[in-house]
């Protein structure tokens, strides 16, 4: 029997979900999640607005959706690995994961409905951890100050009033210069020191603290 012929286009137009929610990031990613809308995003599509609610319930849906995707980006403890490695991994690619996704660093943890990949997220971190011998106890502190010290540190990062250290001397200049030369020592000291120096990156920061974290969570534990 002849298989009929599809048009090529037609699964690129055909609307789902998984478009919505796709060109719904792309839109937040652009311009932040206060400029995303469901009428903007019909007319993106090409659909009429009511068209969306066939397939996200309203905006809520829309949010829960695009999270979920967001945490499906990052990467997971697989089973077997040694907890210390994973937990690295993990803490790296959800730094990046919300460094691409600036809109979502406030919302990771906030859905009340969560989907499948942010609840898969969760389970595989925490059985990561207890394979490894933490105690549920142990499993709610170390993960308590990893992900403070990743969403924290993402934050940080987002907002920072420079990029690199080429940058820093000018804003140095505009924050010290209206006081005493020796009023700030220390910050002083740091910015002409440290953050000054050819080619610092506040980003470069990021896994001397991770490992400072994991090799106190090894202490504490005693675990290899």
């Amino acid at each position: 029997m002849a298989i009929p012929e599809t048009s090529g286009a037609e699964p690129r137009d055909r609307l789902s979900r998984e478009r919505i929610l796709r060109v719904a990031i792309a839109d937040a990613d652009a311009g932040g999640l206060e400029a995303l809308t469901m009428r903007k995003l019909a007319v993106e599509l090409g659909v009429a607005p009511m068209a969306l609610y066939r397939h996200v319930e309203n905006k809520d849906d829309l949010i829960d959706g695009m999270v979920d995707i967001v945490f499906s980006e990052v990467e997971l403890p697989l089973p077997g690995q040694k907890w210390k490695g994973a937990m690295r991994r993990r803490a790296i690619s959800l730094r990046d994961v919300l460094l691409r996704h600036r809109w979502a660093i406030g919302l990771m943890e906030s859905r009340a409905n969560p989907g499948p990949a942010n609840l898969r997220h969760h389970d595989a971190v925490i059985g990561c951890l207890r394979a490894s011998g933490f105690d549920m106890a142990a499993v709610a502190h170390a993960y308590s100050v990893l992900d403070s010290y990743i969403y924290g540190f993402a934050l940080t990062k987002m907002n920072l009033p420079f990029d690199r250290g080429d940058d820093v001397a000018e804003l140095a200049q505009t924050m010290l210069d209206p006081f005493p030369a020796d009023q700030y020592p220390n910050l002083e000291a740091f910015i002409t020191e440290h953050a000054m120096t050819p080619g610092y990156d506040y980003g470069d920061e990021f896994e001397p603290g991770l490992d400072l974290i994991l090799e106190s969570l090894k202490r504490s534990r005693a675990i290899a």
